[in-house]
């Protein structure tokens, strides 16, 4: 059995990869031919965002066919070999389902156009209402979540792109569709499956009117979410026990994911949350510029670490995915403790009680690429909220350094391998940008450097898999007031680890507080992220971004 306790999974957004043929689209086989380094980082799982057959309106996030590979990525046996050649390193693939929507583009949703009732009822069209859309729900991407069919005259629900509809999952003829699509990779063996904003599929059976918010109440961990999730997890996944899957949850509680994740009630291995993600949002809103809020991160950190652990649910622990900006340029200093704060924030996080999830270049410090043109962004959010946001009145210059700061892009250009041309990414020209600073961040030079965010990266990860403190040890937070220091204990079977990170760049004093002194314990340092740490766990001087690790073992008496 696949102990995912223990496991570090590496996100891998195929696109910005490696690009084998020139054609500036990262492939699978790109894939392939970086596995030994995946391999040498010590991945167990390489999560592929989707490389389905998709119109791309959502960077494939719009499925229009879940059986396929698309030309773009490669071709089924790309795939296959993938899966052999992972399975040869110890590295399960994990692959991305898209089951709250499929692309308008699927030929359920063209049969549905043409009439057909059958696949009609595959989706959620709803008569109009006083003329007008069914609700006043608000698409996730800007704009109604209703768009009007003349031929049926009926609207269909997308929560996301227009060209995105919402599957119905009351119809059980979908519910078995989708166990077939999930077995059907499983036999091809696949080892782990990431489900995108799995909490939204279950739909109120009656729709109304949301006049406090954009209707998401509604369906956030919907009425019969859980009912859903146990019967995927018993037709499918649920049979073997080398299967690992995570379910990426939108807006959700953790009384949710504690159940989402609880093996006994046999619904996914871990959960995805976004909340200490939003605390560089004003009053919600991500368009919207402010410093994070340190105590809040803090404040959400802790909440979960402590709720999960009492309610025996699990945790997926990460700052960056392929919808986030790069958490060095975000929370840490991408500029003068460029290093230091790359390898605090992998600390801060990776140490905590949950499975690590590592976003492709975040192991060698890649940072936003700081776009100053309109026309050097791709993503779809990016490009509307640009076109709102003007039609607001802000300032373009503003607009812009918003989207600095905010943007998907920021997470998308290509992985930076070396300082040859493109970084070594393509040989052709690249669907975005290559960030400027690939000559001084990339794979090859991190490599040459004991130094590097990279070496500490894989120190990290083989920590967590040769200490159980680091996957199984209970959390106690500590200092939960102190506005610069983020710090925990970890403790299991006599062992303790304490963890200490300083969020700034000013200095900072540490000092334990009264009552949790290390009595009858020998401490020596596990991890820093400088040369010649502190030594006393009691009480030090942290230097900017400064994190150490103390192991601490009950003296023998």
């Amino acid at each position: 059995m696949t102990d995912f306790k223990k496991s570090v999974i590496y996100q891998i957004y195929p696109k910005s990869f490696k690009d084998t043929n020139g054609d500036g689209l990262g492939d699978l086989k790109g894939v392939i031919e970086k596995l030994d380094y995946l391999k040498f980082l010590g991945v167990d799982y390489i999560w592929l965002t989707p490389f389905y057959i998709s119109p791309q309106k959502d960077n494939g996030y719009d499925v229009a066919d879940y059986r396929s590979v698309d030309p773009k990525f490669g071709t089924m046996e790309d795939l296959e070999e993938l899966i052999q050649q992972g399975d040869k390193r110890g590295i399960g693939i994990m692959l991305d389902m898209v089951f709250n929507h499929t692309s308008t583009e699927h030929q359920w949703f063209q049969k549905a156009l043409q009439g057909d009732k059958r696949y009609k009822d595959y989706y959620i069209f709803k008569d109009p209402k006083d003329g007008k859309e069914p609700t006043n729900w608000l698409s996730k991407f800007g704009g109604s979540a209703w768009e009007y069919v003349p031929q049926c005259n009926q609207y269909y629900l997308h929560l996301f792109d227009v060209t995105q509809a919402d599957l119905n999952w009351e119809n059980l003829e979908v519910r078995k569709e989708i166990y077939d699509i999930v077995n059907f990779w499983i036999d091809k063996g696949v080892k782990g499956f990431r489900f995108d904003v799995i909490n939204l599929i279950s739909k109120p059976e009656k729709m109304e009117d949301d006049y406090q918010g954009d209707g998401r109440r509604f369906y956030t961990d919907g009425p019969k979410i859980h009912q859903y999730l146990k019967e995927l997890n018993k037709n499918t996944f649920g049979k073997r026990d080398d299967i690992v899957t995570v379910g990426e949850m939108s807006s959700t509680t953790v009384e949710h994911c504690i159940k989402y994740s609880n093996p006994q009630e046999q619904e996914l291995s871990m959960v995805f949350n976004f909340h200490h993600l939003k605390v560089d949002y004003k009053n919600g809103d991500k368009w919207s510029d402010q410093d994070f809020d340190f105590l809040a991160l803090k404040g959400i950190l802790n909440h979960w670490q402590r709720e999960m652990e009492k309610g025996n649910g699990w945790n997926a622990l990460f700052w960056c995915n392929h919808d986030q900006p790069r958490i060095v340029s975000r929370f840490g200093d991408d500029k003068e403790y460029w290093k230091e704060s790359a390898k605090m924030l992998a600390t801060a996080m990776y140490l905590l009680r949950g499975t690590p999830y590592i976003y492709q270049g975040e192991e060698i410090g890649m940072t936003n690429p700081y776009f100053d043109k309109i026309d050097q962004y791709r993503d779809v959010e990016s490009i509307n909220y640009y076109r709102i946001l003007k039609e607001q009145g802000r300032d373009e210059k503003d607009i812009l350094k918003t989207l600095q700061r905010k943007s998907r892009d920021n997470s998308r250009t290509p992985m930076q391998w070396d300082d040859s041309p493109n970084a070594g990414f393509t040989t052709g020209q690249p669907w975005i940008e290559v960030n400027k600073n690939y000559k001084e961040i990339n794979v090859d030079k991190a490599l040459k450097d004991q130094d590097s965010i990279l070496h500490y990266y894989r120190k990290l990860i083989h920590l967590r898999k040769e200490m159980d403190i680091i996957a199984y040890g209970s959390f106690t937070p500590l200092l939960e007031e102190h506005p610069k220091i983020f710090s925990y204990i970890r403790s299991w079977k006599g062992e303790k680890l304490l963890v200490v990170n300083n969020f700034y760049k000013e200095e900072t004093l540490f000092q334990l507080p009264v009552g949790e002194e290390f009595e009858g314990y020998s401490s020596k340092v596990l991890l820093a992220n400088y040369h010649n740490p502190p030594t006393n766990p009691n009480s030090f001087l942290l230097r900017p971004y400064e994190s150490v690790v103390f192991q601490l073992v009950k003296s023998a008496e």
